[in-house]
């Protein structure tokens, strides 16, 4: 334990982001950037504190404050969920919430210095690939007492419960899953069209994707050549991410079973990085877009430059709010199923529960009702990325909006990443390597060469294999 402690407080360096959460760019419709200062943050506590107050003199009840640690989840973090929890404080005026929003930048150096020290919330939101890490270091309350309180583990998505546990370290649950972040296929239904390409039947496959691709590839329309996918490259925080689904469905994985070798650069995820990446090689990704971020591609997506690009849930708030002409014009589809299966990159995040908090009762209270179904869909209509509970899609929530009829259809091959407490300073290594993939792709090393790929894969894996060896 003391060597798995130093490992991850080693790793505090390493990480120069909150790398957990799948983050999106912060120029993205969720508003990221919008976060309030420490001020305005202190100020709206303060009159909400106040106003607690005063309603627990009113009530002349004992009142629990419970402190609760986010990230900046949406335009108006700490407004936006204490509005999801309102109807819950109305119903409960023994509990008060005291949110603090943290920074995405320091947000797992303060964790982790919480998690050392012994003072910490008593709840905090932490990215799916970091529950393990945190959990290693006995941190963490063990959750899974209370998951009758949730409606069992069969309430939530499949994919989702992994991340509540160290794999390969017993079946405890350290979290509860609480928001989904995973990508689905944007088309723009006049373009395919015009392509002869038919969404219903040639997004199915890798195979069918490529002859889609290759039918809108030349397409021009109102004199302008429109690109038939368009991705971000290297200069992006979603590499990773990206890359996964083709990894998957190729056949491949990051971690072999033994949980202490990387195999990042086996000859299915190799074949999978392969097909991927050369997408740009056969002019059927566009080459200068892979010099942009996310948010920069969806801007040009939006724009209508392009016929289909993969990205989130949140996607379709930013559609219906900034484009609604657009919008109408866009259709979304399941990822392409690989010659291995259909594989879908699940991220996100979830609540956990500091074994140091004095207010466990009040804080599993308040995990009980963020994770039914109408605060999960209420949260999200602010967030726009999907719930873990299974029945809010079962809701309006889907029915209101046929963007989202593919997310659900996907949920069954969602898949995260290996919860191990190595996987999050293993990210910037991977980051790494993916990224000189691209590198390859667009000549930074001369003209195009798969092998070149390969070694980049080979000297990532043994990087990898170092980290996960630490554990």
């Amino acid at each position: 334990m003391k060597k798995l402690l130093a490992f991850v407080l080693i790793s505090v360096l390493v990480l120069g982001t909150f790398a957990a959460c799948s983050k999106k760019e912060e120029t993205t419709d969720v508003g990221q950037s919008d976060v309030k200062n420490e001020t305005t943050q202190n100020e709206n506590k303060q009159d909400n504190e106040k106003k607690s107050n005063d309603s627990d003199k009113q009530a002349g009840g004992e009142v629990t404050t419970v402190t609760m640690w986010i990230m900046p989840n949406s335009g108006a973090p700490e407004e936006d969920l204490r509005a999801t929890l309102e109807p819950f404080l109305a119903e409960n005026p023994d509990i008060q919430v005291e949110i603090t929003v943290l920074d995405w930048g320091s947000a797992w150096t303060k964790i982790t210095t919480a998690a050392t020290s012994g003072e910490g919330p008593d709840i905090t939101q932490l990215g799916t690939t970091q529950v393990a890490a945190v959990a290693a270091m006995g941190a963490l309350e063990d959750l899974t007492g209370i998951y009758d309180r949730f409606g069992g583990e069969e309430a939530f998505v499949e994919a989702t419960l992994p991340t509540t546990q160290i794999l390969g370290m017993g079946e405890e649950r350290y979290a509860a899953p609480w928001f989904i972040d995973t990508r689905a296929l944007f088309y723009r239904k006049d373009y395919c069209e015009m392509a002869g390409v038919n969404p219903e039947t040639d997004f199915e496959t890798w195979d069918s994707f490529v002859q889609a691709l290759e039918k809108l590839k030349g397409l021009v329309v109102d004199g302008k050549e429109i690109a038939p996918l368009i991705m971000p490259g290297k200069n992006d925080w979603n590499v990773i991410h990206n890359y996964a689904p083709w990894i998957w469905g190729a056949g491949g994985d990051f971690i072999a079973d033994d949980l202490k070798t990387s195999i990042i650069n086996s000859p299915e995820a190799f074949e999978g990085v392969k097909f991927y990446s050369e997408l740009a090689i056969k002019g059927l990704l566009s080459m200068p877009h892979l010099e942009k971020n996310s948010a920069e591609v969806e801007a040009i997506f939006n724009s209508g430059d392009a016929a289909i690009i993969f990205s989130g849930a949140y996607h379709i708030n930013t559609l219906r709010r900034e484009v609604p002409e657009v919008a109408e014009k866009i259709g979304t589809a399941p990822f392409p199923a690989g010659p291995k299966g259909r594989y879908v990159f699940f991220g996100g995040s979830d609540l956990c529960v500091f074994k140091t908090s004095k207010n466990k009762e009040a804080a599993y209270r308040i995990l009980e009702y963020l994770m039914t179904p109408d605060a999960q869909i209420t949260y999200q209509r602010y967030c726009g990325n999907l719930p873990t509970v299974k029945a809010a899609y079962e809701t309006e929530f889907v029915t209101e909006e046929p963007l989202r009829v593919a997310f659900k259809e996907q949920l069954q091959y969602g898949k995260a990443y290996p919860s191990v407490a190595g996987w999050g300073p293993s990210e910037t290594v991977l980051q790494k390597g993916l990224s000189n993939v691209w590198d390859n792709i667009m000549g930074v090393y001369g003209e195009y060469d798969p092998n070149r790929t390969k070694e980049f894969l080979d000297q990532t894996a043994s990087e990898c294999t170092v980290i996960y060896s630490q554990q």
